[in-house]
Formats: structure tokens, sequence, C-alpha cells
């Protein structure tokens, strides 16, 4: 469908971005079955999901409107299961994620486990398991003589489940597996990312214990233990060593500091957590649900960009006020795939109210993203919505009860709730509380995407500005200005040429330590946890990089997460325009179009082996080419292999693409369309670059061919043949490497998931 303005309509509608309404229509609209659109304007999503949430009150058209002002200019954004789901009449859960029940150490449990995830997954919900409790490899197995083959064994079970149900249509839920520092398979699980291929759709994090830490201080030896048994005995720093190393090389795995989470944790009395959801914002008990919704700073700021610029604080309480009711109303409404999260749900009444636009909402108060004053203020502005969540659910608790495991003593004697101001306190006390937890801090790419495009979650901004490519109706592709709110708003205030402020940075300019830094703000006033992911420097020192980890857990912080591009998590590429995306382009047709070519008797070519990660075979693709007027060009393609899993569908390609290649005319768009393929159980990096598939790779090597025999010029011989867009006094834009869906260079890594920029496809959702 094409989208025009009127589909955002209102006084919005003249300003919203293109990707905006391209992302709403692809991922939030409402839509019968024929595709026809049931939300015509953004409005009627607003609209919808305002009734459907109102739904749980006693009086549903009083607060049908109270709701609707709430979603309204972007103010309260529910997340995106809300925004999709509420009112749609369809069997999906509104609740984003969940942790799974305990594993029981038996076969048998072990795929009840497993059922219970595709179940859950089906209906959208990302999911989260801890492999702890499953014996470690090698260990006996009693009454059946045999040998445990450990959790990673397992946890390659739950990754082929989540690709099935991937490959059946269903939207895709991310995974998360944790398993404890001191369990014997941990070297196997902190390397298990290293083979090609393996566990794509987990996440991966150690849940870090304090004794551990305190060992990787001392320099002591460490257990690795299970049962009760020591397996063996290493030394603390040489794991801490191991578990850094791999995140250095793969962005995986993150830490957890699980004992933190649960010393902090208002349930303390009554569950012990040891996973999380897959972007780690909610530690949760077995079977706990993750429901989210953020505040949108950025449209709460007055007079921005002025020395006046300040937060509307009475208009902030006022909105958490009526998004903890959304939510609470929300664990009301949903559907659940298990009846034991639906119990989990009820008994607790978990939410996680969060805020997004930070970036945006710092530097409209002419505030640097990083610095010890823009903490302070982003400290604040987190206290200034826990504090009002907290009032607001004690004032709920007195309408319509309190959470049914609420213990007045124990929950006011817990370490979260004692630095609450002591008149929430009291209010609780009197009162009791609605929901046993508040507040969090989750991913928001795509919903920020949505609003405007502002900056994500407490993210600060990756790109001020750049490229984007899109798909018109009929095929062809044109080229737009993706720009972050904030610098939309300051060049409408100032004019387009006007020199930014020095506070406008992005990721790139900002040191792991100022990342750290605005986490560790934030999380003071945080209930839960946050998702957010430090981004650093390629070429990091290995020591820089692990005092990341430690300054993380030294400043109060419950987990950490980063990433460093490289060759193999793919390098962050500097783009100043669309020629950065230009594919290869011919230097020679001697051929008409129409023309078929005829094969003469002995043709040169050449011989690529390729391999790819699930064949057990390489592959060996031959391109022979045909002479005419001193030049080479393509006559034909083969590939050949010992697998013979593909054979009819790699001789049906290549028979194709070798009919093409005879028939004459242009024939470089062969190499990019089968470069845009991607595989939706996932791609592989290869020499710097991510190929989303096998039919992918192949269209690379028919490129790289073309250009070495002279029929193409590179891209990066291209220069001068595009006008790059040049930000006024900006930074160079960045942008990340080839998106798996919409294959554009625009994959970057931000709280804790991989986003797409243009597309909004996300790992996470």
């Amino acid at each position: 469908m094409d989208i025009n303005v009127e589909t955002f309509s209102g006084a919005e509608a003249d300003r919203i971005s293109t990707i905006s309404r391209q992302i709403w229509d692809a991922k939030y609209r409402l839509k019968a079955a024929d595709g026809t659109p049931v939300d015509v304007t953004i409005e009627d999503t607003w609209r919808r999901v305002a009734r459907a949430l109102a739904v749980a009150e006693k009086e549903p058209g009083r607060w049908e409107q109270t709701f609707y002002e709430a979603l309204e200019g972007f103010r309260f954004l529910p997340a995106g299961r809300i925004l999709a789901g509420a009112g749609a009449d369809r069997r999906v859960t509104l609740f984003n994620c969940f942790v799974m029940g305990d594993i029981e150490d038996d076969l048998g449990a072990i795929f009840t486990n497993l059922r219970e995830a595709a179940l859950t997954m089906q209906q959208g919900g990302g999911i989260g398991y801890d492999f702890s409790s499953i014996r470690p490899k090698g260990a006996p197995v009693k009454g059946v003589g045999a040998d445990a083959s450990g959790p990673l064994s397992f946890m390659d079970v739950w990754d082929a489940m989540c690709r099935t149900i991937m490959s059946a249509g269903a939207r895709r839920g991310a995974m998360m597996a944790t398993l404890r520092c001191d369990h014997p398979d941990i070297e196997a699980f902190i390397d298990a990312k290293r083979e090609a291929g393996r566990l794509r759709n987990f996440n991966l994090s150690v849940l870090v214990t304090d004794p551990f830490m305190a060992a990787v201080q001392a320099d002591q030896d460490w257990q690795l233990t299970f049962g009760g048994i020591v397996f063996r005995t290493l030394k603390a720093r040489e794991l801490w060593n191991r578990i850094t190393r791999a995140t250095y090389d793969y962005a995986e795995p993150g830490v957890l500091f699980i004992d933190r989470i649960n010393a902090r944790n208002n349930l303390y009395y009554c569950e012990t957590i040891h996973s999380t959801n897959p972007c780690a914002e909610q530690p949760l008990p077995p079977y706990g649900a993750c429901l989210l919704g953020s505040i949108n700073l950025s449209r709460l700021i007055r007079e921005p960009f002025t020395p006046d610029a300040r937060l509307d604080i009475p208009e902030l309480c006022d909105l958490v006020s009526v998004a903890i009711r959304m939510m609470d109303n929300t664990i009301d409404v949903s559907g659940f795939p298990l009846e034991a999260q639906h119990q989990e749900a009820l008994t607790k009444r978990r939410i996680g109210l969060g805020m997004t636009g930070l970036a945006d909402a710092l530097m409209m108060c002419g505030l640097r993203y990083g610095s010890v004053e823009a903490a302070a203020m982003a400290g604040e502005w987190a206290r200034q919505i826990n504090r009002a969540a907290y009032l607001a659910s004690a004032g709920l608790a007195k309408e319509k009860g309190a959470f049914p495991l609420f213990d007045r003593e124990a929950y006011l004697a817990g370490a979260t709730v004692r630095e609450l101001d002591e008149d929430v306190r009291k209010q609780i006390g009197e009162n009791g509380i609605r929901n046993a937890l508040l507040t969090s801090v989750a991913p928001t790419g795509t919903i920020s995407l949505v609003a405007d495009n502002v900056s994500s979650g407490i993210e600060p901004v990756f790109a001020l500005a750049y490229t984007r490519k899109v798909l018109q109706p009929d095929g062809t592709r044109t080229e737009e200005e993706v720009s972050d709110y904030a610098l939309r708003l300051f060049r409408e205030r100032f004019g387009q040429a006007a020199r930014l402020p020095a506070h406008f940075v992005t990721a790139q300019d900002l040191t792991p330590e100022e990342h750290v830094r605005m986490q560790a703000a934030v999380q003071a006033h945080v209930d839960s946890a946050i998702s957010k992911t430090v981004n650093v420097p390629e070429d990091i020192a290995f020591e820089a990089f692990q005092e990341v980890y430690l300054d993380a857990y030294r400043s109060g912080c419950k987990g950490c997460t980063t990433y460093r591009p490289n060759a193999i998590t793919g390098s962050v590429l500097e783009v100043k325009g669309p020629e950065a995306a230009t594919p290869a382009a011919p230097v020679a047709e001697p051929f008409a179009g129409g023309d078929l070519i005829v094969r003469a008797p002995k043709l040169t070519g050449a011989t690529y082996k390729l391999r790819w990660p699930d064949s057990e075979h390489a592959m060996y693709v031959t391109i022979n080419d045909v002479e005419h007027g001193g030049f080479r060009r393509p006559f034909e393609v083969f590939v050949n292999s010992k697998n013979l899993e593909h054979y009819a569908w790699v001789v049906a390609l290549t028979r194709m693409i070798s009919a093409v290649f005879r028939r004459g005319g242009e024939v470089a768009f062969v190499a990019e369309e089968l470069k845009q393929v991607f595989d939706p159980r996932g791609g592989q990096w290869s020499e710097g670059r991510y190929v989303p598939s096998l039919v992918a790779a192949i269209g690379g090597v028919i490129e790289r061919h073309m250009i070495e025999t002279g029929f193409l010029v590179a891209p990066e011989m291209l220069a001068g043949k595009a006008q790059p867009i040049v930000m006024e006094q900006a930074a160079p834009t960045h942008i990340g490497p080839i998106c798996p869906k919409c294959s554009q260079p625009g994959l970057v890594k931000e709280a804790g998931c991989l986003s797409c920029y243009h597309c909004g496809w996300s790992k996470c959702s």
C-alpha cells in the first residue's frame, strides 16, 4: 500500500516522516484478513487501544477519552504488542516477553518446557530460559547407563524450534538463554556463538554472582559445580577473561549481576529470579511476564533550545498516572499463552513503565548526553517517573485492591522501596500497592521510529540523519533523508543552515564511561532493569573493554551489554550519502538486449569456493564468459557440491541465470537481485559483511566475478556519480551493516537489541 500523509491526520500530519508512516502501516495498523485497513489513521489506532484498555474500568466511556489523550501526540507509547494487538479481536498476547518455568533436569520435563516455549512464541511472545538446572555434558544419567548431553544440546533444540515457528509465519519472538557462572558447562556456553550458525535465535547472558566478582578482583580460584559436586577448578580471572574476550569478539554473552537483581527485587520475599526477558530490562521469576510502555520525554519539553528549556514535571506526573492505569488494565484484558503465565501476572501485577526520547530531551535542554550534568538530569527525570508511578499504583490499590501477594511489612522492608520518598511509603503503608514492580527501561526502537523518530529508550542518538532507500509500489527505489526528531525541531526554529550546538552528539561521540554513567544514573530510580547497549570503538584495548564491565558493576547497574564493531559483529560504516549503497555498475554492454548469444566451443571462466554454515560440503561456483570487442561478459553459471540437499533449486537457479546471461542486454541486475534475498533462519558474516542467505552469497560471487573481469565497476570506484546529503556542521552519518530483511546498511545495536533504521526490523520483536 502506498502510504500518504492522510494516514497520519490531524496537527501531526504534515511533520511526521515517511518512515514513521510506513512502519506504523507495516507493524501496528490494524487490517482485515484481506489487507484492507481497519485503522484509517493513526488516531484510529490510538482510539482502538484506548477503547480496548478502558473495558476493564467500571466507567469505560470516561476512561477511554483519558487514555486516548495520553496516547495522542505520541506522549505515552505502549509497547508494540499492545499497539498492534489491543482491540484487534485476535488470539495474541499483549505482553512482550516471558521467562518460562524452571527446567527440571529430566528428559520429559525438558520437552514439556519446549512445548510451552513453542506455544508462547506462537502467540508472539519472546521468552527467557535459565539452563543452569540441566546437568553438564558428560555427567552420568542414572538408570539408563548414559552420559548427559549438557544444556547446550538442549539449547540447540530450542533454537530449532524457534526457527520452525518463524518459518510457519509467526511473528518473531526472540529468546534469552542464561547460565550461571559456576555451571561446569559455562565455558562451552561462552564460546557457543563462535561456531558459525549456532544459536542464532538466542541472546546469551552469564549469571554473574557477587562471590564471583569478588574472586575476580582477588584473583582467586573458582569452582565449577553441579549438584554439590565440583567438576573443575580454575582461576576466576581466567573465566572472566574468557567471558569478556568472547564479548569483545562476538558481542555476546552479556552479563547479568544476578545477586544484585535478587537483592533489589521488591518481591524478594516470595520469588527468586534467575533469568530475564530477551533484552534484559525485565528480570522475571518462572512464568513471569513483562508488560511494557514508555513516556516520550521529548514531547514534554517546554521552550526547547532556550535557556528556559525544561521538562514539564506536572504534565509528566499526570501522564505517568494515566499510563499506570492503562498498563494495569492491560493485565486484565490480555490473553496469555499459558495459564501459569496468567496466574503469575494476576498475583503480582508486575508492569514496566519506562521512558524514551531521553537523548532528544537532553539536547532540547542544552545538555550533552553522557556529561555529569546530563546524567544528573536523567536521574532526576527517572526519579519523578518512579515516584509518580508508585503514587499512582498506591491510589489504584485503594480503589481496586493491592496485588494478591502483597505483604505490607515485607514489601516496605525491600531495598528499593526503602529508598522511596517518605510520603510515597506512607501511601503504600495505608493503601497497599496495586503493582509489585512498576518501572523498567525497554528497547523502543520501532515504536520510537513510529513516534516521529525520537531517540530510543535512554540510548543516545545513533545518527542525526542518514539516507534511506524507499521501495515504491512500481518497484523503483527513491532516496530520502531520515533525521532525528530533535534535529528537525532545531532546523524548524533556526533554519537549515544553522550551526548545530556542541551538545548535539551521537553514540559514536561518547566514551564507554559516559554510556555507563547514563545507565547507572537512571538505574538508581528504576525498580526493574534497563536495556541499554554500551557502544565502544573498534580499536578499544581489551583491558579498557573489560573495565567497562567493572565500571557497570561498581556503579550499581544490574547488567551490562556492549557492542564493539568488527569484522565478525559487523563494522559500523561511515556513510555520507546515497552513493555508499550504490550497486556496481556496468562499464560495457557489447550485446543488444534480446540478441541470443551463441556459445563458443571453449569459454574462459573461473571457479569460486563457497562455504555455508548449515552445509557440510563446500559449493563450487563456476562462471564462464564470452568475449566480444575486447570485453568479457558472463555467459553461464554452474554450481557443484557433494551436498544434494539444495540440488533441485540450485540447478533451476543457475539455468535461469544462464538463460538471462545468454539473452544479452543489461545483466548487472542479476547479482543485485540475488543479493537482496534473505533467509528467515539467518545468514552469516563473511569478510566483514552480513550475507543474508545462501542465494545472496551466490549473488555476491557473481558480482565479484563481474568486477574482476572488468564487466562491472566496483561501488567504491563510483565516487562522484551521486551527490551526498551533507549535514550542516553535523558529524558524519553512521549506519550499520546489512539488515537481513531489507538488505540495506542500517543495522545497529541499541538497548541490547539489533534493529534496522531503514525498515524497522528488530531481532527482539
